[in-house]
């Protein structure tokens, strides 16, 4: 379970900030004192690799892994990590971050299903109506409408927040290249 759950989030992130690393989950991190004095250390728990992987990505940071084997644990000692809680705490942390770093890909997202969801409700209602002339489900025709200008008012705030995400993006690596300086 930890080894597909760590694959599964790694792919998760790599498709989402980039595509750096094969397993963001495990192993020891060094750190240069630009990325230590950048980092807002927000999260608790195994959320922080999250964290810390993101930022890098973000912030186009130099990174490298080294491999390392999976081992059997030590006899007698026991895991801190709880698969499923976990988990889903990383999985949150994920949608977080893709909400306040790739945020036009968050509320697109969000934007596409609702969108599907008004016209997988409202296809039958136009086909009875090109058919018939008639609305016989106007309720289910009010649904659809307010889904539709839902998803277009999601679709547009991700397209601003995206354009503020990528200004306090340039503003933090401009920053990060004062500091090098420094």
């Amino acid at each position: 379970g930890h080894r597909f759950g760590n694959r599964m989030l790694t792919g998760l992130v790599s498709w989402i900030f980039g595509d750096r690393f094969t397993d963001m989950l495990s192993g020891y991190r060094a750190f240069s004192r630009r990325f230590a004095k950048s980092y807002p250390a927000l999260a608790s728990g195994f959320e922080t690799e999250t964290e810390l992987t993101v930022h890098a990505l973000e912030l186009d940071m130099i990174t490298a892994e080294v491999q390392t084997a999976y081992g059997a644990r030590r006899v007698g000692s026991v895991s801190k990590l709880s698969t499923i809680r976990d988990g889903f705490r990383i999985l949150a942390t994920i949608g977080r971050l893709m909400r306040d770093g790739r945020p036009l890909m968050f509320f697109g997202a969000i934007s596409g299903a609702v969108m599907l969801a008004a016209l997988g409700l409202g296809a039958p209602g136009v086909a009875e109506y090109l058919g018939t002339g008639l609305v016989p489900r106007f309720p289910t025709a009010f649904l659809c409408g307010t889904l539709a200008v839902l998803s277009c008012i999601s679709l547009v705030s991700g397209v601003i927040l995206e354009t503020v995400s990528l200004g306090r993006r340039e503003i933090r690596k401009q920053d990060l290249a004062e500091l090098a300086r420094v």
